[in-house]
């Protein structure tokens, strides 16, 4: 076997280089100029590229973002809308309902003033066989009431509503005590005297000078004088009746059950 050493490599490889040198095809220089115009143009063209690809991109996020927001405007309408069908419904039962009430508001107003004619007269009869305390306020109070009904410028509902307010006052008469000052008739001529009286039980007078004292007999219609005993009573009476004096104990003569009407 023979060995040989090689004591440089760099002659072998210089030959190498300059034969692939040598070798390659020569380029001419308007070749090269073309390759570089074609390598700047792909380049040109991949950098346009990726701008379509960036823009197309960014349309596609948007009309993503568009669709996600038409979903949820179109999700909310839709429940909106439901809620709506859910409100006609009611509006229609409401307007079914009404319409029936204004049916039975023709048939009642058609009856309301048949009764508020029978209440009034009820009144006028019910105050001409009481006691004839207030005759004057009361008797005027009746005239408005007539008045009224016969008036178009008020409506049913106010007419019936005073009517009703003169009924509770006439109600209150029965439950409170009242002093007010007055004419009577007394003999021959008209006196001023206090009028004292204990709800719808009893109504007693006593003139000015507190020499005479009587009372109303509601089964003989008319004023009786009452005892000299009676005077202290009946301004004690009167005073309380006033709020001048505390209530107290007060003896007076009290019409029997059966002389109440």
């Amino acid at each position: 076997m023979n060995f040989y050493v090689i004591n440089d490599f760099r002659p072998v490889i210089q030959a190498t280089v300059f034969g692939l040198v040598f070798s390659m095809p020569v380029m001419s220089a308007g070749t090269l100029d073309q390759a570089i115009d074609a390598g700047v143009a792909q380049n040109t063209e991949s950098a346009r590229s990726q701008q379509r690809i960036e823009k197309l991109d960014e349309e596609t996020r948007r009309m993503v973002q568009e669709f996600r927001q038409n979903t949820r405007n179109a999700d909310v309408l839709k429940k909106y809308n439901d809620h709506l069908d859910l409100l006609l419904v009611s509006q229609e039962k409401e307007k079914q309902s009404l319409e029936h009430q204004l049916k039975e508001i023709d048939v009642t107003q058609r009856e309301i003033v048949p009764l508020m004619l029978r209440m009034l007269d009820s009144l006028e009869a019910f105050v001409s066989i009481d006691l004839p305390f207030l005759p004057e306020e009361r008797r005027r109070r009746i005239e408005y009431l007539k008045t009224m009904m016969v008036s178009a410028d008020a409506t049913n509902a106010e007419k019936f509503r005073r009517i009703l307010e003169a009924y509770q006052v006439e109600a209150d008469y029965g439950r409170t005590i009242e002093a007010y000052r007055a004419s009577l008739t007394i003999g021959a001529g008209d006196r001023p005297v206090d009028f004292l009286r204990l709800g719808r039980v009893a109504l007693y007078y006593q003139t000015l000078d507190g020499s005479e004292t009587g009372t109303w007999n509601q089964e003989s219609k008319r004023w009786v004088k009452l005892p000299g005993e009676y005077k202290r009573a009946i301004r004690d009476g009167l005073r309380v009746a006033r709020k001048e004096a505390a209530p107290d104990l007060l003896t007076l003569p009290i019409p029997g059950p059966e002389a109440v009407r």
